[in-house]
């Protein structure tokens, strides 16, 4: 019979569904595994194949855990509020929902059709007002707890979209040829600073790429430093300047403040306020990005003010620059030009002085020295000195003498700023808050709040949502009074913060989710996306998930254990899959010529899941004959006939019994460890092996299709039904190895020399130690390196290498 794989991968799609094979269920006895998807959002241009490298993954794991006995849990959802179908909507008229609606459709057809065994009854929608509900619900509890609130403060608006960016999506925009400036509006803002220390510590406890980590780590960027407080003689006043760097405080010649400190103006003497003024305004048009680039130029003007140097009396000179943001500190600093580039750069450009504090190999003047490992010179006064300490004590030292002098005090900051929260737009979950008419404030108490029915979607160019002008909405009366609905929507990254405990419970009418539920799947044992959400969409549910955790609502301090992200898939040009380039390859093309089984393997076999790597045609021409390699062994013949394969019973000789073994192990360790290309490289061989020897026997055959039915699910089913089985092979257990037939007979032992590879040796598994290093001696390759020197020490590792440690002999 022939592989047919379009009528084969139908039949199976319709048997699961009909079947409900991936239905997960809630029974508490099974171990459990709950595996996830980053949620997708269903844009219009649908699935390409680099989108179905994380979902395939995922899958192979659910799969595999299925098989191995575990309850798993494999859900998908949607991710469907956002600008883009509201800029479709206003491009076209089509509401935003049929525009959705539309859109998870497509994505929905083309996951079913890669055989993803999702279970389809716990699907989400963050727009469905039963799940945006709860959405609701939880940023109403975290108003109750106070890390709700609103402020009118400068927001980084979009120019072209009419809508407020967070700091973290305003490189995005710009990169995309949009016009992004600073302007006030009144917005909602959630404290996710209180969390700041809490985002830090537990990191360390989740298994996570350390670079993600890192750019969490960077981007709430604690410090420990101190408060110093600079005199200003002619104001009667303190400028308070936060710095990291107390112990460079003899080396400050001047201080900055930011444009937008309340002193700003102030400080500027009657001959210098019109040019203050003008730099004021100007730094006003720019975003923080545009202001804190390294590479741009530096700028600034002097305020005509100046500020004592507790340290050493020396008035300093107050400027304003807009390197130095509101946000961070206290929006002011002292300036080490000689230690810092930035500092250094400012300096040479506006003729300032430049003092030596920290012992540097160079003239300062000419190049600026960062190192904290020197020790201090040119840093000492009648009460203290610090020359000659290194950065630690001098440190301690500085601070401990400032306190006691009431000129400052320790302080921990962070450069994490609170979340702007709202969205001026129409798409997305309104946020239910009643403005009264005598100034308070009151949350809805119907939930859901939903959607009015709108046809223009268009923002106003005062920042205001189309919701504004919906009057029969917006305006309402009860017991309190008259009232008038919040207009501003929540950002898209609200329904992804949680969504991964609503698939757990997700037709729960009467709460988010159950206790008992919750207890026993979460937390998500592995989460697979990429890594362009390390800070966006991980930060924000971290910190969902804690205000989950304060409120009783979950039962652990963070969402996601184990964390991969999966490398990108190029275009065939090796350049990113764009439809402005061109390069697109969508998914349903590539399965309608190869089928859902091939891509699969494909996708895996391309290279380590985590690298990023180009498409090839040609390669998925070499999995599809793979495939059909798999094939012949149960139908050595392309016949028409239906008839079952002819598969025998007799014991397998012990050279492919060890082979299936060894086939085995390998192929479950690597699966485990997300090792994909190379299980699949292992079962391609032991398949050439069982070709090689024209085995047809039953056990060998059907180990192999074991082994390979979380990759291609759908050609295995249908030859494990083939074999004569008539339950799934979704559900059949995973194949178990005997350790004693699957242990290597021979291998290869690397020899080194002080580290390097001298050559290599084959000798029998669990050959002793003395023996391994008797061969190493007496290899030439080997002995020519040990020649007049002294061997310090002899290291061998059983089964894997022997290292000899050496140096020159003495005589």
């Amino acid at each position: 019979m022939r592989y047919n794989f379009p009528d084969i991968e139908k039949k199976w799609q319709r048997y699961w569904a009909e079947h409900r094979t991936f239905r997960t269920g809630d029974t508490q006895g099974k171990p459990k595994y709950y595996v996830l998807d980053m949620f997708p959002y269903p844009s219009g241009s649908g699935l390409h194949v680099g989108h179905l490298e994380g979902y395939t993954a995922t899958d192979i794991m659910a799969r595999y855990h299925r098989s191995k006995g575990y309850n798993v849990l494999h859900p998908m959802g949607w991710d469907a509020f956002g600008l883009p179908a509201e800029q479709f909507a206003i491009k076209t008229g089509t509401h935003p929902r049929e525009t959705t609606e539309r859109n998870v459709g497509n994505f929905k057809e083309t996951l079913q059709r890669m055989g993803f065994s999702y279970d389809w009854e716990r699907e989400i929608n963050t727009t469905d007002p039963n799940y945006f509900r709860w959405t609701q619900w939880i940023f109403l509890r975290m108003l109750e707890k106070g890390l709700a609130y609103m402020s009118e403060v400068d927001v980084n608006w979009c120019e072209e979209l009419r809508v407020v960016l967070a700091n973290e999506e305003v490189e995005e925009k710009i990169s995309a040829g949009h016009t992004v400036v600073r302007k006030p509006l009144r917005q909602w803002v959630l404290k996710i600073t209180e969390y700041a220390e809490r985002l830090l510590e537990d990191l360390d406890e989740l298994d996570w790429p350390e670079n993600v980590k890192q750019m969490q780590r960077n981007w709430i960027g604690r410090s420990e430093g101190m408060e110093i407080d600079f005199t200003l003689p002619c104001h009667r006043q303190k400028l308070k300047v936060y710095t990291t760097r107390p112990d460079t405080l003899f080396g400050a010649t001047y201080l900055v403040i930011s444009p937008e400190h309340p002193m700003a103006e102030k400080l500027a003497t009657a001959d210098r306020l019109k040019t203050v003024r003008e730099y004021i305004g100007n730094a006003k048009l720019k975003t923080e990005l545009e202001r804190t680039g390294l590479q741009k130029d530096k700028t600034g003007v002097f305020t005509g003010s100046y500020a004592v140097n507790p340290a050493n009396g020396e008035a300093l000179p107050v400027w304003i620059s807009d390197f130095v943001l509101i946000t961070y500190g206290t929006g002011a600093i002292m300036s080490v030009p000689a230690h810092d580039s930035r500092d250094w750069e400012f300096a040479r450009k506006f003729n300032l002085p430049i003092r030596e504090v920290i012992k540097s190999p160079h003239d300062v003047q000419e190049a600026v020295m960062e190192d904290k490992g020197s020790t201090c010179v040119n840093s000492s006064n009648s009460d203290i000195s610090l020359d000659g300490l290194d950065f630690s004590t001098a440190f301690n030292a500085m601070a401990d003498w400032l306190e006691s002098k009431g000129h400052g005090k320790r302080k921990i900051n962070y450069k994490l700023r609170d979340w702007i929260f709202s969205r001026q737009r129409y798409w997305g979950e309104p946020i239910p808050v009643k403005h009264y008419e005598d100034g308070s404030l009151r949350p809805e108490t119907d939930l859901p709040l939903t959607l009015p029915d709108v046809e223009a979607y268009q923002p106003s160019t005062t920042g205001e949502s189309p919701l504004a002008n919906i009057g029969e909405w917006l305006h309402g009366e009860d017991n309190h009074g008259k009232f008038r609905r919040e207009t501003n929507t929540m950002p898209q990254w609200a329904g992804s913060c949680w969504y991964y405990l609503r698939f757990i419970d997700p037709q729960n009418a009467e709460a988010l989710v159950d206790p008992e539920k919750e207890a026993y799947w979460m937390n998500v044992d592995l989460y697979i996306g990429g890594a362009e959400h390390a800070v966006l969409h991980l930060l924000y549910a971290r910190f969902w998930h804690k205000v989950l955790y304060d409120l009783g609502v979950v039962s652990t301090r963070e969402p996601f254990q184990r964390l991969f992200n999966q490398g990108m898939i190029l275009g065939e040009d090796n350049e990113k899959m764009s439809k402005s380039r061109g390069n697109v390859i969508p998914a349903d093309d590539v399965m309608g010529s190869y089928g859902a089984d091939a891509v699969r393997l494909y996708e895996m076999f391309l290279g380590p899941l985590e690298q990023v790597k180009p498409w090839n045609t040609n390669g998925i021409e070499g999995i599809s004959r793979f495939l059909s390699r798999v094939w012949r062994l149960f139908y050595p013949t392309d016949t028409e006939g239906s008839e079952l394969p002819v598969l025998d019973d007799t014991p397998l000789a012990e050279p492919l019994l060890r082979r299936m073994h060894k086939t085995i192990r390998k192929v479950s360790e690597d699966t485990g460890q997300l090792k994909f290309n190379t299980a699949i490289s292992e079962m391609m061989v032991f398949t050439n092996e069982l070709h090689k020897t024209g085995c047809r026997q039953k056990t060998a055959l059907e180990t192999l299709v074991r082994l390979l039915a979380p990759y291609a699910p759908h050609i295995c089913e249908e030859l494990w039904q083939a074999a004569g089985h008539d339950e799934s092979i979704a559900l059949a257990p995973y194949p178990a190895y005997d350790p004693e037939l699957a242990r290597d007979e021979e291998l290869t032992i690397a020899v080194q020399v002080n580290g390097k590879l001298r050559g290599t040796f084959t000798t029998p598994a669990g050959t002793p130690k003395e023996n391994l290093i008797q061969q190493a001696r007496s290899m030439e390759s080997v002995g020519k390196f040990l020649e007049g020197m002294t061997v310090v020490r002899e290291i061998a590792v059983p089964d894997k290498l022997v290292n000899f440690a050496v140096k020159p002999s003495m005589n």
